[in-house]
């Protein structure tokens, strides 16, 4: 409950912030959910892939301040969550590694999408970092859906799935609204999306051998 708890402050904190745009009110309490997380899962059972996830929410919570902080740091944060997602994807690798060629056409596809829409619209100096972000994403989601129908527990493969589609497509908002078109709604729906999918992420660690571990925030 106390992570639970440090969460839902953080997140509702963060969301006052946007709504009346106090910049170091919302660098300060966005780690915040990302945070519980990493101490939530410390309940969760011991493993490789415990390990990799929890390495993950740590370069996720540097990309976050570097995301908030006042100035253009873009790039540094992007860097920051190429590491996250190399993370997630060395945990999807330690407990399934079947091709899963379905999967891969999936994820290659829709990174192909956003890829295409995106430098449609100019990336300037920024095609090269972005262009290896996608190709780091999509290997991520790929490796996520890959484990489906694996004999990786169901809801443990389940949970990352959608945490891994989440996470895309909270980065595919912030490209848009970055490179695209920027709309009033994005910066609520693009957090949003990033909590719930840091939390399936999160979630389906739980669910390797038992859910005697599980944690209150599951």
């Amino acid at each position: 409950m106390p992570w639970l708890i440090l969460a839902l402050m953080g997140a509702g904190t963060f969301i006052y912030g946007l709504t009346t745009h106090a910049t170091l009110l919302c660098l300060l309490v966005k780690p915040l959910p990302v945070l519980a997380l990493l101490g939530w899962l410390h309940d969760a059972p011991p493993s490789d892939y415990r390990r990799w996830i929890s390495l993950g929410l740590i370069f996720s919570l540097v990309g976050d301040v570097l995301l908030a902080w006042p100035g253009d740091l873009f790039i540094f944060g992007l860097g920051a969550f190429l590491f996250a997602h190399l993370a997630y994807l060395k945990a999807y690798f330690s407990d399934c590694r079947r091709l899963a060629l379905l999967p891969l056409v999936l994820a290659l596809g829709v990174g192909a999408v956003l890829l295409s829409i995106l430098i449609s619209h100019g990336l300037g100096d920024l095609l090269i970092p972005v262009v290896v972000y996608a190709l780091v994403i999509s290997a991520m989601l790929w490796r996520a859906l890959a484990r489906l129908g694996s004999d990786v527990p169901k809801r443990s493969a389940w949970l990352a799935a959608a945490g891994a589609a989440s996470f895309v497509f909270s980065d595919t908002l912030i490209g848009i609204n970055r490179f695209v078109v920027t709309f009033e709604a994005a910066p609520y729906l693009l957090i949003s999306t990033y909590w719930l999918g840091q939390w399936g992420i999160t979630a389906s660690a739980f669910h390797q051998t038992t859910r005697a571990h599980e944690g209150q925030l599951g």
